[in-house]
């Protein structure tokens, strides 16, 4: 009961915003994929959302496989005329050790230097993804995290670069102010992956960034959940029918407040059976989900307030 009270209490608050603040800048929404084969999905030109978001491990041009890997996704991004916001993340290693593995900020600026050479169509980048969760190495070190947001800045004139994506976490807001305080640029952008506000339809997590940061905000990650079996402590319902009501969930959190500039639903093509995560917008055999009518129907009416803008 005291569930359903805050989740109502949460939704009158969404619907008491001004029109003005859901109006104030045309909202981008855009798609977390790391499957290529999006590109070749009729659905996905068909919603129009050429924004898409790509992860990869820091280290990862060190590695044929996944240079191979890397250099398949953005040839086919780029023929599809899909813009890459390209984050960094962990090493994806078997070995555990190099998972672990924190960069020094010198030894990342050399990797990143490589990408910017290797994929200079490359305009926007995300700092480092999930960089307050304990699967990555930068979890418990936020002021080196600040001296990769400057790196990034420092060797990319004129690109949009992102803060680390953070998830919304009770601890996040001190971790964030930490970052701030070590960068030397000021942060622009932050990012947030607020699953738990969109699966437990609440707003305190993204609240809760708005309030510990002045910049902008993007959701770099979100989305409703179909399954998931990873073992996480945080329990989540989970279904298609569940994941519609996250995803319109979503679309009221983007109207909290007028600095949050983008949504990256994850993810677009559905997993194996063995997946331990479900998301995605179209199932195996890239049919539509509910959750992408809900979409879709949400991309609609952005454009439509962008075109009313425009005549005005």
């Amino acid at each position: 009961m005291r569930r359903l009270v805050c989740a109502a209490i949460a939704a009158i608050a969404l619907f008491a915003l001004p029109a003005a603040a859901g109006a104030a800048a045309p909202l981008v929404v855009g798609i977390g994929e790391q499957n290529a084969g999006m590109f070749a999905s009729k659905p996905w030109y068909q919603l129009g959302a050429r924004d898409v978001r790509y992860v990869v491990g820091w280290d990862a041009l060190n590695v044929r496989w996944q240079r191979a890997e890397i250099d398949a996704y953005m040839a086919a991004a780029e023929n599809a005329g899909a813009r890459v916001l390209l984050g960094f993340g962990h090493a994806r290693s078997p070995r555990r050790a190099r998972r672990r593995m924190l960069p020094s900020p010198k030894r990342f600026r050399r990797e990143f230097v490589r990408f910017r050479k290797r994929y200079p169509f490359i305009r926007t980048y995300l700092t480092w993804n999930e960089a307050n969760h304990r699967s990555q190495p930068t979890w418990n070190h936020p002021r080196v995290v600040g001296r990769y947001y400057d790196v990034l800045r420092n060797n990319c004139p004129g690109c949009t670069v992102v803060g680390p994506a953070v998830l919304d976490t009770l601890a996040m807001p001190r971790w964030v102010r930490t970052v701030e305080r070590s960068a030397r640029h000021r942060i622009g952008i932050w990012a947030i992956h607020n699953y738990i506000d969109a699966n437990r339809f609440r707003t305190s997590g993204t609240l809760s960034l708005l309030r510990a940061t002045r910049a902008k905000i993007w959701f770099t990650e979100t989305g409703g959940l179909v399954r998931r079996d990873n073992g996480s402590k945080i329990e989540f319902a989970n279904s298609p029918k569940h994941a519609v009501r996250a995803t319109r969930w979503v679309c009221k959190l983007a109207r909290l407040s007028p600095r949050i500039r983008r949504v990256y639903f994850y993810h677009w093509t559905a997993p194996k059976r063995n997946a331990t995560w479900d998301s995605a917008l179209t199932d195996r055999r890239g049919r539509a989900r509910p959750a992408l009518r809900v979409l879709r129907t949400y991309v609609r009416r952005i454009r439509a307030a962008s075109r009313k803008r425009a005549a005005r």
